[in-house]
């Protein structure tokens, strides 16, 4: 594992109290056959219901086998629609961190998922699932949407220097404590925000070491690489909540390869973004004293080409928006549509504002009664009435 830097406790612990949330018998079971439905080698269907039924009887949840968490993420993964063309989803490699709870830990795992994902090179698509949510013990969880995006400095004017996507994330994990470069730079990597029962929220700056990126360049216009533009090479998904059988996974990073026009298009040319498409069209020589002109259409492809090929040239996946177009086409056709109990990545809106914004805490300190775990009577309680009992 990379070792970590900067690690910045910046909330007490206070009084933070777990749902007590129980593992719906009914997901389990559904998910259990659709399991053993594909897996003929599994063993006993009825052997294994029994199982469960009784660890969640005893516990409010159970464990899911090796075969069983790989199964469900690869299968969740695949019906979320972030499988981008050509993805062998039934070979993606699940890394099983269901044993690690902590802040300092997590983070681990995460930068070692990033230099995985890049090694020797190329994109290797991978999952890395972390402790799950108990009835007496929320696992830890993830602020940041992606595990490597740039930081972005408003200055007193509201001028952005970076990516002004995450301007009030850069500023709120300012304020916990993270110190920016020194000099601050369009594309300073955002530190990792991890947020944990015990714990509260911990920064830890992400290790340059596993950090690939691609200088971006054009084929054809030997100034381009002037610009200094450049981007991430791999694309993890941190924020999403895995769902399998009943069983929630709040920390569960994964990801695929890029789309080129999620770079050159979305991250660079819009007006949201960098917003470089300007710049670019002046660099071309193009009107842009009237949108019907579309200069900003013919920046952004040559925005687009330059992104392609400097990938290419690097040997790093990448697919491109008209491939991606058809391979979704056909997945709109085919899906299994996402329905009842089926794995499946979620995100809810205080996640996606805390990816963004840094705020709301998952666990926030004085904003509940402190109150004990449920167990004894009342666990039982819970447990009756979820499995549908007296």
């Amino acid at each position: 594992m990379t070792a970590l830097r900067d690690e910045l406790i910046t909330l007490s612990t206070g009084s933070r109290n777990p749902s007590g949330r129980i593992t719906d018998l009914a997901a389990a079971e559904e998910f259990l056959r659709m399991f053993h439905d594909s897996h003929s080698d599994a063993g006993p269907l009825g052997k294994r219901l029994t199982q469960v039924r009784t660890e969640i009887e005893k516990t409010g949840t159970y464990r899911h086998t090796p075969a069983e968490l790989a199964y469900g993420a690869r299968v969740a993964l695949r019906d979320s629609g972030w499988c981008t063309s050509g993805l062998p989803w039934r070979r993606l490699k699940v890394r099983d961190l269901r044993g690690v709870r902590k802040t300092a830990a997590v983070a681990s795992g995460c930068f070692e998922h990033l230099r995985l994902a890049s090694a020797s090179g190329k994109v290797h698509p991978l999952i890395t699932v972390f402790a799950p949510d108990t009835p007496d013990r929320p696992g830890p969880c993830i602020w940041n949407e992606q595990l490597v995006r740039y930081a972005g400095y408003r200055d007193e004017s509201g001028r952005v220097v970076g990516d002004p996507r995450y301007a009030e994330f850069t500023e709120a994990v300012m304020r916990m404590g993270w110190r920016p470069p020194e000099p601050r730079g369009r594309f300073d990597p955002l530190p990792l925000v991890v947020e944990t029962y015990d714990e509260g929220p911990h920064c830890f700056s992400v290790p340059a070491e596993v950090v690939r990126e691609v200088l971006l360049t054009h084929p054809e216009l030997p100034w381009f690489g002037e610009l200094g533009l450049r981007w991430h090479a791999v694309p993890v998904i941190a924020n999403m909540r895995l769902n399998i059988g009943g069983v929630d996974y709040p920390a569960a990073p994964f990801n695929s390869w890029f789309v080129g026009a999620e770079i050159g298009t979305r991250s660079l040319a819009d007006e949201g973004g960098y917003g470089v498409a300007r710049e670019v069209a002046d660099r071309l020589g193009l009107d842009t004293s009237s949108e019907r002109t579309l200069w900003r259409d013919r920046a952004v492809v040559e925005l687009n080409r330059a992104v392609l090929h400097s990938f290419d040239s690097e040997g790093m996946t990448i697919t491109d928006h008209h491939a991606e177009a058809q391979h979704r086409l056909a997945w709109l056709r085919n899906r299994q549509r996402t329905r009842g109990n089926r794995p499946a990545f979620r995100v809810d809106p205080d996640t996606a504002q805390r990816a963004r914004q840094g705020t709301p805490e998952r666990f926030p300190t004085g904003s509940m009664e402190a109150t004990e775990p449920q167990h004894g009577s009342r666990l039982a309680a819970l447990l009756r009435q979820r499995l549908g009992g007296s």
